[in-house]
């Protein structure tokens, strides 16, 4: 069976792996990662400053896609990771204490968060026989360990931030990735909760499309966007990818 996307159809979806599948840049994670023995870190203070630091790392992804700046690479995310930290804590913390932080973030090990929408979309597709798989410019370690507490397979993950090949938002790895799934790329659906360097990444590769925004931070975005996994086949169903116009709206 098939997926539609428009009047066109698709054989197969490939899911950003964080904040899309497992919940990566939560505020307990943040809390377990900087403060495991409390203060008690304030919820909607840390969603707003990962919201600020998110748009950040998107552009930044963008501009390496673009050849503004040079490709975001693993040190990139470092980096990404460490100004979140600073914008959580509200001011940059010493190098040694930043650097320990980061590293535990990038392998939690506080309280396991699952998305409820997770299991049951990935059952709908299951049982349609439509393939699905996941990437990440996260490091292959971090990411099945991230699957393994959240009860998915690791097999789900075709591409990592520090495998042989380019990662995700290059135009090969998304093709690669399809190309794992054994479907033409132009038949693979892609989700990802960034608008650009996720979401027109993966359209300027010519994957079909669309924004999962749970967080809310692209409200202007009216083309392919979708809050919960709940509603994807007719998200998809409705076709187009969201719009530079409406990405730009939504900054």
């Amino acid at each position: 069976m098939t997926l539609s996307y428009g009047p066109h159809e698709v054989d197969a979806v490939l899911f950003d792996l964080d904040d899309v599948l497992v919940p990566f840049q939560t505020p307990a994670a943040w809390q377990w990662a900087w403060r495991p023995q409390g203060p008690v870190l304030g919820d909607r203070r840390v969603k707003a400053a990962v919201r600020r630091s998110l748009k950040s790392w998107d552009r930044r992804r963008w501009q390496g896609l673009t050849g503004k700046a040079p490709p975001a690479d693993a040190e990139a995310l470092r980096e990404h990771l460490a100004n979140a930290l600073a914008t959580v804590a509200g001011h940059p913390l010493p190098l040694p204490e930043t650097e320990a932080v980061v590293r535990r973030f990038l392998r939690p090990a506080g309280e396991v968060e699952r998305y409820e929408d997770v299991p049951r979309a990935l059952d709908r597709l299951r049982a349609r026989g439509i393939k699905f798989g996941a990437v990440t410019p996260l490091p292959a370690e971090s990411a099945r360990w991230l699957l393994h507490r959240c009860g998915l397979p690791e097999t789900l993950l075709l591409g990592s931030g520090d495998g042989p090949g380019p990662c995700v938002p290059d135009r090969s790895a998304f093709r690669a990735a399809a190309e794992a799934l054994g479907v033409p790329h132009e038949r693979v659906a892609y989700v990802g909760d960034l608008f650009w360097s996720d979401v027109r990444a993966a359209a300027r590769a010519g994957l079909p499309s669309v924004l999962l925004d749970r967080r809310d931070a692209w409200p202007k975005v009216l083309t392919g966007r979708l809050t919960t996994l709940a509603v994807l086949e007719s998200t998809l169903a409705a076709g187009g990818s969201p719009t530079e116009a409406e990405g730009t709206e939504g900054e």
